[in-house]
């Protein structure tokens, strides 16, 4: 099913609505948000993309991402998507954003400007197997040395965002 998405100038500007795979296929720049949920242990919960993704299947990555829909406000679409693939709603603040460009071996890209949100829970994780394969909470350290030993498992953005989430001093 055909999803319109938002894109966007680089200043988060809105240029208008743009067919989710057309801006994939074409590297057009458009909204997006990436969501951190930490635990009270500090530990963030992680997913592992499901195998039907478009792109980074089977990848580890931040707890939640995804796009706005063209009309819908970006506070909306954040809660709508965690409930969707995580299962559950906290609070979220957003953070900071990025925009960043990468371009995949099957010619897609990912070209977004991407609001990153923040929160806080410790209950029932319910994934959506259709977009998560496996979900696991991870301390901050091991983390860390995982990504570096191992940063093949990891999805492109969610590198960039683990080291700008260091920079910000956003994990302890």
């Amino acid at each position: 099913m055909s999803e319109i998405i938002t894109a966007v100038n680089k200043e988060d500007k809105e240029i208008g609505p743009i067919e989710k795979m057309e801006a994939h296929h074409n590297g057009i720049l458009h909204r997006a948000f990436s969501i951190l949920i930490f635990n009270s242990n500090n530990e963030l919960l992680l997913q592992k993309r499901a195998l039907n993704k478009y792109h980074s299947p089977r990848l580890w990555t931040n707890t939640c991402c995804s796009h706005p829909r063209f009309g819908e406000k970006l506070k909306d679409a954040i809660y709508r998507r965690l409930k969707e693939e995580m299962g559950f709603i906290c609070e979220l603040k957003e953070a900071f954003s990025f925009v960043y460009k990468v371009e995949f071996e099957d010619g897609l890209f990912e070209h977004e400007f991407d609001h990153v949100f923040i929160g806080k829970y410790n209950g029932n994780v319910i994934p959506n197997k259709d977009e998560v394969e496996d979900y696991k909470w991870v301390n901050i350290e091991e983390l860390k040395r995982d990504i570096e030993k191992n940063p093949e498992a990891y999805t492109y953005w969610f590198k960039i965002l683990f080291d700008k989430i260091k920079n910000y001093n956003l994990i302890k």
